[in-house]
């Protein structure tokens, strides 16, 4: 039986999975593995949620174990450390639970075809600090961390242990910065309901970018301005034309030769593929993404495809994919597709990807949501306020339809609304 291994188990990698495990796995056509370092997968765009208490982690979660068995596929969990193209193996680091004590030794799985789809992960340009001193948002153990982090500084202000304004900066005014902002603000609305004794303009949360303007994804449109006045209107100081130079505990220092203070820091500045995939013997760009065609398969090995941020796709006008969501989704399909393909017929013609902007949203928390639906048509359309939430949010609930199918995930959709209704705003611990 042909092997298929997966690494990678973000929302593209997820969708590939259950494509490829309906129609090759359950029919005993191959068997496919999924690899991924987490052991539970939560979408991605949600992790600034996950980070202040909005989102439950219980009820989010997508367990890899129990999909696996429901959809077609195995799951290991580890980190990619290498391959032996020669043997046709993936190579997992050994696991460490988070005590340091070794769970797993190193293992080899055996490949026909290797996926690619681990992401990226935050870009810190070689800025000296951000690493020691700044908090980043790729994994959910990353989320969590820094959710803990946020509830003691609000519990110190709150119990008079600390004194003075909470200062947060947040570098990088992408849709991680712009939301994460808003979500803070709505988190300390919704601490003081239930009894924290903090004031009313107690966060003081500066927003830091280096290009001309807010959510500069977005087209160039009142959208911009629609979220930069948001934001103002908030009372986040929105720093545009800002480069940050270093980082160090107490704040950040800046091209200007500024000093900015802060409590925590949070970098959303930017993303790059994992260093390790530069390792691999693959043909990589500078930003260590494993350079394909626009069938998703490397140029340097035929059994290897690779999709999303990790992954450099070009394109008939001579750009590459942007590093976004729904072209991660988009090209894994298409991978999927090819899988089979090539699993009836190795020298079958590959399908190719054509890239279709559907849209860019934010959503600012309680405050507002705007966006463009439809970019690759005239211009598309802006919609701003109780349209484009509902646009936002059906984007999750048709990730959670795809992930559980049509009649579980409708019942999922629906307790995930009752206990919205029931469930406090913030999940503090």
């Amino acid at each position: 039986m042909k092997k298929i291994v997966v690494v990678g188990g973000g929302a593209g990698g997820m969708e590939l999975v259950k494509k490829i495990g309906s129609k090759l796995g359950k029919q005993h056509k191959a068997e496919i593995t999924l690899v991924d370092i987490c052991n539970h997968h939560i979408w991605k765009p949600l992790l600034h949620e996950l980070a202040t208490g909005s989102l439950d982690e219980g009820t989010n979660a997508i367990d890899y174990q129990v999909h696996g068995a429901h959809n077609g596929y195995l799951y290991q969990q580890g980190a990619l450390s290498g391959i032996d193209r020669d043997n046709r193996q993936v190579i997992l680091a050994p696991l460490h639970n988070n005590n340091g004590e070794m769970v797993l030794d190193e293992r080899r799985l055996d490949y026909d075809y290797l996926v690619l789809g681990i992401g990226a992960v935050s870009n810190d340009f070689g800025i000296r600090g951000v690493k020691e001193h700044a908090y980043t948002l790729d994994l959910t153990e990353q989320a969590m961390t820094l959710r803990e982090r946020i509830q003691h500084l609000f519990m110190q202000h709150a119990n008079g242990q600390r004194q003075g304004k909470l200062k947060v900066a947040i570098v990088g005014a992408g849709a991680t910065g712009v939301e994460m902002s808003a979500e803070l603000h709505h988190m300390a609305h919704a601490l003081r309901g239930y009894g924290y004794h903090i004031d009313d303009d107690l966060l003081q949360l500066t927003l830091i970018e280096a290009s001309e303007s807010v959510m500069p994804a977005l087209p160039k449109s009142k959208l911009r301005q629609l979220v930069n006045d948001k934001l103002l209107e908030l009372g986040v100081d929105v720093r545009t034309e800002t480069m940050v130079t270093s980082i160090e505990a107490t704040g950040l220092h800046t091209k200007c030769a500024e000093f900015i203070e802060a409590d925590l820091i949070i970098w959303a500045a930017g993303v790059k593929a994992p260093e390790v995939l530069s390792t691999l013997g693959l043909e990589t760009n500078n930003s260590n993404q494993v350079v394909t065609d626009d069938t998703g398969l490397s140029v340097s090995d035929e059994r290897i495809f690779s999709f999303g941020d990790c992954a450099c796709v070009p394109q008939e006008n001579g750009v590459f994919l942007p590093p976004r969501g729904q072209t991660a989704r988009q090209l894994a399909l298409v991978v999927g597709d090819n899988l089979m393909r090539r699993l009836n017929n190795p020298d079958a013609e590959l399908k190719h990807y054509v890239y279709k902007d559907l849209g860019s949203f934010v959503n600012l928390a309680r405050f507002n949501t705007v966006g463009n639906l439809f970019s690759h048509w005239r211009g598309g359309l802006q919609l701003a306020g109780a349209p484009a939430r509902f646009v936002y949010a059906s984007l999750y609930r048709r990730h959670l339809l795809t992930m559980h199918g049509p009649f579980k995930g409708s019942l999922l959709l629906l307790i995930n609304g009752l206990h919205s209704l029931l469930r406090p705003q913030l999940k503090l611990w």
